[in-house]
């Protein structure tokens, strides 16, 4: 298919998010599945149309849901003084100090939350210092850091990562586990 500027090529429709996912090695993808091709291509030679100088990248297990909102805070960016709402997916690669009702909060290793946060899911690869509530499941990576007072349903530390403060764990419907104490799983 020419370019042609200024001209609207209007006999083949294009597909909504093209390029979106990968297509498996050897196999058309789905703008090029749709045209008819004049001459066979061995499958060793055909290349799908994926840029690979992106350097945007999703991981399936943190993005949000379709049509879910998302705020990302970019690294060297602080963010103060905030009330976060009707966010579902809340990424920390800078600072921010907020109080924030969420799905989810991810905190990349140079970022950092102060305030106060009710979550369902939390993944800590920086530092969160404040009131966490986490409803679901709060995974503490290696390099992260969470420091106050923190409730949650269930817990991940991976060897490495600390937690300490006012922490309580509800176990299921009214059973409660709580603790003043600092866990810090060695390197």
């Amino acid at each position: 298919m020419a370019l042609h500027f200024g001209k609207r090529d209007i006999d083949q429709p294009k597909p909504l998010n093209t390029g979106m996912a990968t297509p498996r090695y050897g196999q058309a993808t789905g703008a090029s599945a749709a045209q008819p091709q004049a001459q066979s291509t061995p499958a060793s030679q055909v290349t799908p149309d994926v840029d690979l100088t992106s350097s945007t990248t999703t991981t399936t297990a943190s993005a949000p849901p379709e049509g879910g909102s998302k705020l990302t805070v970019g690294p060297n960016i602080k963010l103060k003084g905030v009330e976060i709402t009707d966010c579902d997916t809340l990424v920390v690669e800078g600072m921010v100090e907020a109080t924030m009702d969420s799905r989810v909060i991810q905190i990349a290793e140079q970022g950092e939350f102060k305030g106060s946060a009710e979550i369902d899911i939390a993944e800590i690869r920086g530092v969160f210092d404040g009131n966490l509530t986490v409803r679901n499941k709060l995974v503490i990576y290696s390099t992260g850091k969470v420091t106050g007072r923190i409730r949650y349903g269930k817990v991940v530390i991976e060897e490495g990562g600390q937690l300490s403060g006012d922490i309580e764990c509800s176990v299921g419907a009214g059973n409660k586990v709580s603790s003043k104490h600092a866990m810090a799983l060695a390197a």
